[in-house]
């Protein structure tokens, strides 16, 4: 009895052992499954409470917690829980009175990074309204586009983007959507289908809670928020955010290990899933404290971390990169950072970052805005963007010879996460094509449904997680996804150009890929440098903008006349590997001939792009 007691109790002794040896992460598996289940059996229980728990429900369960904590930290102000609460009443009451906003009606906010936007976001949950985020960096044609796609009944401005609102008012107009510019008091001068909502108004406003009545026919498949992405079309996308996938993609910080006196840096535009869901939403489930600034700044950076006692920052790799090129201090190392959360940090990035700033947990995550997948790398393995797991595998693909899927494991091979009610895949609004295009079926049995990604993904022997490469009419830079149809539509309208074929080149020492053109001029027309940039400075955000410009005499096309993208991207800019006429973007010149010194300096990391 006892030989056998002493057996058991030894065996016990050196399985942890055992199990470390099988699997050296086995510590940091136990601990993620048991943060993964605790997770789930939470929002199984948010998912069946009745009325549902939405993020709006949370929020004012912190207001109830630690309503004198605070919640949002700006510039030289800062703000309670309970003063967003109140802040949050007033406009939704304001909203009501004097923007008719109603239950149902779809909001867009077109304004950066400041406490209005959140205070905003909270009116219009307050009164049952959708949310949709727009880039202020898109003009003109996107930005009607925007407001089709998604159905907008009210647009909310920034006053100074007021010049460009009033660009394309008159469509606005057309389409019966209500026009408000936010500012500090009514103008004076007014701009016909313009609406002011002045600082006083919004002031006047009672700051008492709204009646749950008026958001009663939300539920937790209603589409909570619009956040729109880039796509082979070349026109934004409005990704369809319902209040489940809401509640879920927010706890990314829990799952991250963040605690509720965490003190959390956002500096990542809020129209992002990445600053909106994953900082601030994830920040309310947490209950912690939000640093935000209006664009980030590495002179500034660390400078803030400091000032403020943050312990958790975000990124994505661009910014990484900025923060290891400036300058070293004395005091690089003199901050409370603990944590690191964000996407497409490169290997080399990564270890030089954590060689400089010291001891900061990373943690490298994956997804996708309008995705019903995502993971994270919580081993902090460098390079790797996350890691199989028996509670969720990861599915590889890849087409053979006779055009079937077949599955791939240890090879390069596109990511697909099959739908399901646990997973669903809610789409584009109102682009039902845009939304059965990133749906396959029939993959690996008959019957079956699957997302697309898009994405090339590697799984190595201890089942961590590596990105390849991107697939379809897309390339990323300065953390921002370029479309390339859409920079294509754009270079056709200037006089000279006739044709345009736009892609991505890799640049030494630079994350994703930089914008680049072949053009064909029309007969008898010389390039029109200058006509090139004043259209794309107006027509395009910074990070679209073509840096290179490539004058060919045709343009190659396969037998289906779809332009070949592959060879140019892999002759990249590099004049002497082409007999073409090249010219790159100079910030202060514009568009000048390129020379092989350029391409030096550029490659040497002489000249930052």
């Amino acid at each position: 009895m006892y030989v056998l007691l002493y057996t058991i109790l030894a065996g016990l002794a050196i399985l942890p052992l055992f199990l470390y040896l099988r699997n050296p992460y086995f510590t940091q598996d136990l601990r993620y499954t048991v943060t993964c289940i605790l997770l789930g059996l939470r929002i199984n229980r948010i998912k069946r409470s009745k009325p549902f728990y939405s993020m709006l429900d949370c929020f004012l369960d912190k207001v109830k917690k630690h309503p004198n904590k605070q919640f949002i930290v700006f510039e030289k102000s800062s703000y309670t829980y309970r003063d967003v609460d109140k802040q949050s009443n007033k406009l939704a009451r304001a909203l009501s009175q004097h923007a008719s906003v109603k239950e149902g009606d779809t909001v867009a906010l077109f304004m950066g990074n400041e406490p209005m936007y959140v205070f905003i976001w909270l009116a219009l949950a307050k009164l049952g309204c959708r949310a949709a985020l727009l880039n202020y960096n898109i003009r003109s044609k996107s930005l009607l586009h925007c407001f089709t796609c998604c159905g907008t009944n009210v647009l909310l401005a920034a006053s100074e983007l007021r010049g460009v609102v009033e660009e394309v008012l008159p469509t606005l107009r057309e389409q019966s959507v209500r026009v408000f510019v936010l500012g500090e008091e009514e103008e004076k001068f007014v701009t016909e289908g313009v609406n002011t909502l002045s600082s006083s108004r919004i002031q006047q406003a009672s700051d008492q809670p709204l009646d749950p009545q008026l958001r009663s026919k939300v539920t937790l498949k209603s589409p909570a928020l619009y956040i729109f992405t880039s796509g082979t079309t070349g026109l934004p996308k409005a990704a369809v955010i319902t209040h489940e996938r809401l509640y879920m993609a927010s706890s990314m910080q829990a799952i991250s290990g963040v605690a509720s006196d965490d003190v959390f840096y956002i500096y990542l535009p809020l129209y992002h899933v990445s600053g909106f869901v994953i900082g601030l939403n994830g920040a309310i489930e947490r209950g912690n404290t939000v640093v935000l600034r209006r664009k980030f700044s590495a002179d500034n950076f660390w400078d803030d971390c400091r000032k403020h006692k943050v312990t958790v920052i975000q990124y994505i790799g661009e910014i990484m990169r900025y923060l290891c090129n400036s300058p070293k201090k004395d005091n690089d190392r003199h901050h409370k950072v603990r944590l690191a959360l964000g996407n497409g940090l490169r290997a080399d990035t990564w270890s030089e970052f954590l060689q400089r700033f010291g001891d900061i947990r990373v943690c490298e995550c994956y997804g996708a805005t309008e995705g019903n997948v995502g993971f994270i790398n919580y081993i902090g393995k460098v390079g790797a963007i996350g890691k199989e797991h028996f509670l969720h595998k990861v599915r590889l693909t890849v087409w053979d010879n006779n055009g079937c899927c077949v599955p791939n494991t240890r090879e390069t091979g596109l990511l697909v996460a099959k739908i399901t009610a646990q997973a669903p895949f809610s789409g584009y609004a109102h682009n039902q094509q845009q939304t059965d295009r990133k749906k396959l079926r029939d993959v690996f049995v008959k019957g079956d449904l699957y997302f697309n990604s898009g994405d090339l993904l590697r799984i190595d022997h201890e089942g961590f997680v590596y990105f390849m490469d991107r697939i379809g009419d897309t390339f990323r830079w300065k953390g921002e996804n370029v479309a390339t149809t859409e920079v294509t539509e754009h270079l056709i309208m200037v006089e000279c150009i006739e044709e345009a074929n736009v892609y991505g080149v890799k640049v030494p020492g630079h994350d994703g890929r930089v914008g680049m053109a072949a053009i064909k001029l029309k007969d008898d027309m010389e390039f029109d440098s200058k006509a090139t940039l004043e259209h794309v400075n107006t027509s395009l955000p910074s990070y679209a903008r073509p840096r290179f410009i490539r004058i060919q005499n045709s343009l190659a096309v396969t037998g289906t006349f779809k332009q070949m993208k592959v060879k140019l991207a892999e002759e990249g800019f590099n004049p002497s590997v082409m007999q073409d006429r090249l010219y790159y973007l100079e910030d202060s010149k514009g568009y000048i001939p390129m020379t092989q010194e350029m391409y030096h300096s550029i490659s040497d990391g002489k000249i930052h792009l």
